[in-house]
This record gives structure tokens, sequence and C-alpha cells, in this order.
């Protein structure tokens, strides 16, 4: 079988030195694409770095994170900006717009809330302009980015790590956007509520390593490698047969991103 990591940081600081070795992970596991996510301007340029140096595995997504708008230096949004409409055009250096999105979390002040709405509205600017993805962050803000989103024609819209409210789901997949998620579908009822409510052509896979998890995965630092384990979990949840799930993940995956593995 061959699995897919939509959504890893492989830029984070946590993964110095170390991407060489999760890449050689990732392979081992069948691992066959990974999308590297990016926080600010110094992830974003390691990420593009990281898809040149493993091309065709490793992919990017460009775009400031909502906890870091708040931490940006002076026009950097503005260099983030200038960074992917540089590479933008150029197929297949530039996987997606991410990960952007919005999140209370990191925005307690209402000048730190619109500095979130006016990035997340920059992202979505280069994503209709560029036509390229959009991978969304979207914890407790959910309702107010699915009032955002219609202002905009985006090629595409994931919804990363998806957690609540469960009755919004089918207006996501009415939009044909999709959702992915990883570890906690093992371990967390909430999630595989999502699981279980989302069709299967609208899932996709992820670790949003170096996040760490409990379960069967507590204590051991995050790697693609536990995609296959992910898969085991949806394939129990679904009540269909793993190698099925693995498939028509890739399928979506090269779907959504435009890419054939």
């Amino acid at each position: 079988m061959k699995f897919i990591d939509a959504h890893i940081h492989l830029s984070d600081p946590e993964y110095n030195d170390k991407q060489s070795q999760i890449v050689k992970v990732a392979r081992q596991a069948g691992v066959v694409a990974m999308v590297s996510n990016s926080m600010n301007l110094a992830t974003s340029k390691l990420n593009l770095r990281l898809a040149d140096e493993y091309a065709g595995l490793v992919y990017a997504a460009l775009g400031v994170h909502p906890w870091s708008v708040g931490h940006l230096g002076p026009n950097e949004l503005e260099q983030i900006v200038d960074l992917i409409q540089e590479n933008g055009r150029h197929k297949g250096r530039i996987a997606a717009i991410g990960e952007v999105g919005l999140d209370p979390q990191y925005a307690k002040q209402k000048v730190h809330k619109d500095e979130q709405v006016n990035a997340f509205h920059e992202m979505l600017r280069l994503a209709e302009k560029l036509e390229l993805p959009v991978i969304v962050h979207s914890r407790w803000s959910a309702q107010r980015i699915l009032d955002i989103l219609p202002s905009y024609r985006l090629k595409s819209v994931l919804w990363h790590w998806f957690s609540c409210p469960v009755e919004l789901l089918p207006r996501i997949a009415e939009r044909g956007d999709y959702v992915s998620e990883g570890p906690p579908v093992a371990f967390s009822n909430g999630i595989q509520e999502v699981v279980r409510v989302i069709s299967l052509e609208r899932l996709l896979t992820e670790t949003d390593g170096p996040v760490r998890y409990y379960g069967l995965f507590e204590d051991k630092p995050t790697t693609p490698a536990f995609i296959p384990e992910v898969v085991k979990a949806i394939s129990r949840v679904k009540g269909v047969d793993e190698s099925r799930v693995a498939g028509q993940i890739l399928r979506n995956f090269e779907s959504f991103f435009d890419l054939k593995l």
C-alpha cells in the first residue's frame, strides 16, 4: 500500500537536521508524498528548499499560520506574499497555500484578531490569483471561515485536523472541500465521529508532526511512519478494508493537489 502525509511541518525547529532521517523513515513506511506546511517566512523558505531536495516526495505549502501572525517581523507578511508569487507560477514548486486560517487562542485582543483576519484574507487572495489549493487551520473558528470562503473563487480547500462542529461537515462536503485527520483518529471519539461522517472520497491523512500524541503514539516522536496506523484506524471506523482506504486517500491526494504520484 502507498500512504500520504498531507500535513506535516518538516521545517519546524524540532525537526532541524532530522529531515533526512524523517524522509528515510517515511519511505520505509510506504509514504509516497508529504506536504510540508509553513508558519512564517523562514519556514516557507526552508520548505521550498526541502521540496527541491526531496522532489517527488516532499511538496511545499507556503503561508502564515494564525499563531505566527502576531510575531511577524516588519514587512514579513509582504515578503511571504512576494515569495509565494515568485514561486507559485512554477508548477510543482508550491503545492498549496498553507497553513493559514483563524484561531482565537492566539488572538485575545481585537488588534490581534484583526491582524489574523487580514493575513487570512491576504492568503486567500493569493490562492485565488495563483489557483493554488488552500490548507486551512480552523480551530474554534470553522463557522467564521465557512462564512469567509465563498468570497473567493478557490481551487480547493483542505480543512486540516477538523474537529468540530461536526454539524458543519455537510456544508464542507457540499462545497467540495476535503478534511484531513491524523493519529487522534486512533483514540479520540470526537475525531472518530468526524471520520464516520465525512465521505471517504473527501478524506486525507496527516500527522501534523512534530505535534505529539497519546494512545499507541505516546512518548514517540511524530513521523510519517504513523500514517499506516492512521489508515488502520480509519478502516476500523469506516468498516472498510485498509487497502481500499489507502487507495482512495491516494486518489484524493492526487485530485486535491493536482499531482500524479
